[in-house]
């Protein structure tokens, strides 16, 4: 656990800042760091902030195959990790001429990609004043203030957790770090670090309340002013118990993605729309189309693309909206709904997984005709990865979920396998995931092997 100001990391900021630029990171270069939560990764963003370098954050739970990709594709200058961190700190030259500096982090994300490979996303060029205008905005819209106590309890290389840590960070507030995340361990340090405002995601929700009352009773969290959380749907009942278990909090849900924010709700209005997401942030715009597809357009109109993918960046966008996917419906007050996904993401803990990328996985392994990875319903994770597999000859899941996990992050394994003679098809032999879905149980009998491999 750590504890930190803008000011506390000040001066290794500045040192690893020098590092960089005579490594030769110049502006406009990408400085990536593969670290886990802790006061290295910020000071990381804050140093390529220095060099008016884009701040690549990197899953440290991938594979190094899977981290090697975006290095490549993003032609990251410099990967900064857990190995290379205190060297680089101790090999800041005296004066290297420093760059004027942006005042937070530009941020560059990788996705995964339906195609099977993580896909970057840049957001338009950066500059000084656009970046502050942007962490003023945010801190405004959520009132931050330099008098909150923001406790990071996600990973800092989501967009979410992290994004938020360095908004409170910028307008000089304190960042109380959780390394790993902890139910009991996120009520203690809301309790001993008074903390005011936290980013979280239903799965933190769920685990909190799996604490039994009496226990949880005797942690003061009423600290507690803002909750936002978002990164995947919350189940109705338990954002009701949840919003019950903090009184002192407001609740408020977003709707986003790396893509861009869109849309808010406080615990206020969703108590009396439950299920909705709320409606659009200060400046944007969302429609839906005859489709039930949701359309967001950022402010000015002006928004991502994907990097190295000029098809992909055409298709998400029509004129100044753009979409990443999703389903939905908006109420006669403008209040949004998301009803389904149009792509096969799965949402695991708030993450993203890509099915296709896991499927890819499946096909290398000789023994496998065919595939379909789907997410199912999850009472604790919101949805887990189910394999619907074909093969050429008798194998069981342990085997093909190590074989997965050779290949990919282990997030990325399915917990749940089924084995079947023949996958549905349609008549143009693409594969019925919707009756997948509608027919998974979560380890549904099948030809052999069936079950959940943890």
């Amino acid at each position: 656990m750590a504890v930190i100001t803008a000011a506390s990391i000040a001066a290794d900021v500045d040192r690893l800042a020098r590092a960089l630029v005579s490594r030769r990171v110049a502006p406009g270069d990408r400085v990536a760091a593969l670290l886990p939560n802790g006061a290295p990764f910020f000071v990381a963003g804050l140093a390529a902030a220095r060099c008016e370098a884009t701040f690549l954050p990197i899953n440290w739970h991938l594979k190094a195959a899977e981290v090697e990709w975006i290095t490549a594709d993003s032609a990251a200058k410099v990967l900064i990790d857990a190995d290379t961190y205190e060297g680089l700190l101790a090999s800041a030259p005296a004066d290297v001429g420093l760059p004027t500096g942006y005042p937070s982090p530009a941020l560059m994300f990788y996705t995964s990609g339906t195609t099977g490979r993580p896909k970057g996303v840049l957001h338009p060029s950066t500059d000084a004043v656009r970046l502050g205008t942007v962490q003023e905005m945010l801190a405004t819209m959520w009132g931050f203030t330099a008098d909150d106590v923001h406790l990071l309890c996600g990973p800092a290389y989501h967009g979410g957790p992290g994004g938020y840590a360095f908004n409170h960070l910028f307008i000089g507030a304190t960042v109380v770090i959780q390394p790993t995340w902890s139910a009991r361990h996120w009520l203690q340090l809301v309790s001993e670090h008074r903390v005011t405002t936290t980013f979280m995601t239903p799965a933190h929700f769920i685990r909190i309340l799996e604490v039994p009352d009496e226990e949880r009773a005797a942690y003061d969290v009423s600290s507690l002013r803002l909750i936002i959380h978002g990164a995947a749907p919350c189940p109705v009942d338990v954002k009701r118990r949840f919003i019950a278990a903090v009184p002192s909090a407001e609740v408020y849900e977003l709707y986003g993605a790396s893509e861009g924010g869109a849309t808010r709700i406080s615990s206020k209005e969703w108590l009396e729309r439950p299920g909705s997401v709320g409606t659009p942030w200060p400046n944007v715009d969302v429609k839906v189309d005859d489709a039930g597809l949701i359309w967001i357009r950022p402010p000015g109109g002006v928004g991502f693309k994907y990097h190295n993918d000029p098809d992909k960046t055409a298709g998400a966008w029509d004129g100044e909206y753009f979409t990443v996917g999703d389903v939905g419906h908006l109420d006669d007050d403008g209040y949004l709904y998301i009803t389904d996904r149009a792509s096969d993401m799965v949402i695991r803990d708030g993450v993203n997984i890509y099915p296709r990328e896991i499927e890819n996985a499946l096909h290398a392994h000789p023994a496998v005709i065919d595939c379909a990875v789907l997410g199912i319903p999850d009472p604790r994770h919101g949805e887990v990865l189910k394999a619907v597999v074909e093969t050429a000859l008798p194998i069981d899941a342990e085997h093909l979920a190590a074989h997965v996990r050779l290949h990919l992050a282990d997030f990325k394994c399915p917990e749940v396998w089924e084995f079947t003679d023949q996958l549905p098809r349609d008549p143009s032999g693409k594969v019925r995931k919707r009756d997948l879905r509608a027919t998974a149980t979560g380890g549904a009998p099948g030809r052999s092997g069936d079950g959940r491999v943890s």
